[in-house]
């Protein structure tokens, strides 16, 4: 009788360890499965936060800049009448309409948005497209007239502010020498 009952506790330690191995493969299934769903979800989280990023450096990268110098036009040598400078792309891929960009002014006294300006061609740069589009290695003259009511005379300090339809507005802070003349590069 001792013998039967050796060979049937002997049995029951195969039967343990086939259980034993087989909820042992049971967790490793689920944790596997587990750290899959983790993963993903740290891949899903990774690229939307990619997507974040990028968005955030599209609206914040500057589309244009000033090529050149700043001319200010002072025909009467009395005030400050007109500010003229050429805008180029930042980012050689990119284009800006010039129908949907808008100036605005402001100084000590005045803040003028949509204040008047025009924007073409600049001399000595080659049309890559459509007229309106300022794209690749091209350049475009921005002349702005300064709003009524503005007084820059010497010495005085005003701004512009070009806002491209897209990426970061273009600020252009100056400071009026202590002598006027009709054609004055301001640095």
């Amino acid at each position: 009788m001792l013998n039967k009952i050796n060979k049937a506790l002997k049995s029951q330690k195969g039967m343990t360890g086939l259980e034993t191995a087989i909820i042992l493969i049971a967790f490793v299934t689920v944790a596997s499965v587990l750290a899959y769903s983790v993963l993903s979800a740290g891949i899903f989280s990774s690229e939307k936060g990619k997507e974040t990023v990028y968005g955030g450096l599209q609206q914040a990268q500057a589309t244009m800049e000033v090529s050149g110098s700043v001319l200010g036009l002072s025909p009467a040598q009395a005030e400050l009448q007109t500010v003229q400078f050429n805008v180029g792309l930042t980012i050689p891929n990119e284009k800006v309409d010039s129908t949907a960009v808008v100036v605005n002014y402001w100084d000590d006294a005045i803040h003028a948005e949509g204040v008047t300006f025009t924007m073409a061609l600049a001399d000595g740069s080659t049309e890559r497209g459509s007229a309106d589009m300022l794209e690749g290695d091209e350049q475009f003259t921005i002349t702005v007239t300064i709003p009524d009511g503005a007084t820059v005379a010497e010495y005085n300090t005003f701004n512009l502010q070009v806002v491209p339809p897209t990426g970061a507005a273009l600020t252009i802070k100056r400071t009026m020498p202590g002598v006027l003349d009709k054609v004055m590069n301001l640095n």
